[in-house]
């Protein structure tokens, strides 16, 4: 991988789609979570408004406008802090765009096929008896590279996503090893980060609170309608002094993941001895408000002086684009696109050379294991290891590899697949020759 995260901070990049109001399973999902972890040692957070991404599903101009206001008000209001973590708008990173197009020329077609939100579309539209691309514009299919895009730019190493999102994140590892492969090593393989402690919210209906459901409470209502909002929150039709049921309660749910693990005790004894549903609601109103309530003030302050969430994004765009910058400028001469009066430098002959030699490609599997592979010079597999617990396990194993060749090859024998004669010992003269071109480069240099 291009950098190591023992030479860099962990990096890790957050972003949210401006398509409509923040609500309160936005602030517990994500939100709350985010802004946490941003101030932890050791952590460089990015965080963006996926205002491109919005374009794909959102054909409202002043919507789109509103949304990022309303989102940007909201992180800054939660106490993200722009001095602390790198806060842009995505449309403001023009490298983005370009780099996109670079990683569609190395992504293959069968893979965005298989992307999710392209599928789930076609079946939609093979249900009703339509043409299977129907209303399919090449914003959705192309979406996850756009994605990719975002994670590779700033070589992240983590990306917290949802469940339902961890398959764009093994796209982006993908195009990365790709173009890795093609050009050398430049992309970091980020990692899908799933915090199953991290709530999900249900909806006013019980359903998962979402936009598409219109079953959300909005993350900073007025404190009147947060509480007209949630006496509306659907709940059996059992009478005060009946016992209820937590399980399956969204009213229960949601309060739990406001309160203290003692306040949500207090209200699971509350539903035994057969608390009002009138009276549960009004605990829960009281729970949300306390801790909304701080908040609410700073945003309702921010959304009356856009002019500073302006200054706050274009300030986050520069520093984030003196990262950009000089990367574009990096992958644009890997992939050939350079000032043709320099000529070609020793840099030049050696990433040349680079491409032409085997190499590592090193990834995680669904069962959680670390794997690697040795792959020739034109990308077909030499060795294939078993699983590791961890990456560093891994790592060291491809070290030893290539500091030890043979001897580590025997070394190794219980922790790769078994292979004949003939697959050894071309595995041992492709870990010569990357051995020779390290000797070479460093004797250049």
């Amino acid at each position: 991988m291009a950098t190591s995260s023992s030479v860099r901070p962990l990096r890790v990049l957050t972003g949210i789609t401006p398509s409509g109001t923040p609500h309160l399973g936005n602030y517990v999902g994500s939100i709350r979570h985010s802004v946490r972890q941003s101030v932890a040692p050791g952590v460089e957070s990015f965080f963006f408004l996926a205002d491109y991404h919005a374009l794909i599903k959102v054909q409202e101009p002043a919507l789109i406008q509103r949304s990022t206001l309303e989102i940007a008000a909201s992180w800054l209001a939660c106490g993200l802090d722009p001095e602390r973590v790198t806060f842009y708008r995505q449309s403001d990173i023009v490298e983005i765009t370009e780099l996109t197009w670079f990683l569609t020329c190395v992504t293959g077609k069968g893979v965005l096929n298989r992307a999710h939100a392209y599928k789930a579309q076609l079946d939609k539209n093979v249900a009703k008896g339509e043409d299977p691309d129907a209303d399919v514009t090449a914003g959705l299919f192309m979406y996850p590279v756009l994605m990719g895009a975002d994670i590779l730019m700033f070589n992240a190493h983590k990306v917290p996503v949802g469940r339902d999102q961890v398959q764009h994140i093994e796209m982006a590892r993908d195009m990365a090893q790709r173009f890795n492969h093609q050009y050398g090593e430049h992309f970091t393989l980020p990692e899908a980060e799933i915090d199953d402690a991290v709530a999900t919210l249900p909806g006013l209906d019980g359903r998962k609170m979402s936009k598409s459901y219109g079953n959300t409470i909005p993350m900073f209502a007025p404190r009147a309608q947060l509480q007209k909002q949630i006496a509306s929150i659907v709940t059996d039709s059992r009478a005060p002094g009946e016992p209820k049921d937590t399980e399956g309660s969204a009213l229960f749910q949601i309060y739990q993941a406001f309160a203290s693990a003692d306040e949500t005790e207090a209200l699971r004894r509350a539903y035994a001895e057969g608390v009002a549903w009138g009276d549960a609601k009004q605990m829960l109103f009281e729970r949300i408000d306390r801790e909304v309530a701080p908040l609410r003030a700073r945003y309702e302050a921010l959304m009356n002086d856009p002019a500073e969430i302006e200054r706050v994004l274009l300030a986050g765009a520069e520093k984030a684009r003196q990262l950009s910058r000089p990367f574009m400028s990096e992958l644009r001469h890997a992939v050939g696109l350079r000032n043709l009066a320099a000529g070609r430098d020793k840099g030049a002959a050696r990433k040349a050379a680079k491409v032409a030699k085997p190499s590592f490609k090193q990834y995680r599997e669904r069962d959680g294991l670390f794997y690697f592979k040795l792959l020739d010079a034109q990308g077909a597999a030499l060795l294939q290891s078993r699983g590791f617990a961890s990456p560093q396990d891994a790592g060291r194993a491809i070290a030893a590899l290539q500091q030890q060749r043979a001897e580590a090859l025997a070394a190794l024998a219980g922790q790769l697949e078994p292979a004949d004669a003939d697959a050894l010992r071309a595995a041992t003269e492709a870990l010569d020759t990357l051995a020779e071109a390290a000797a070479a480069g460093s004797s250049e240099s």
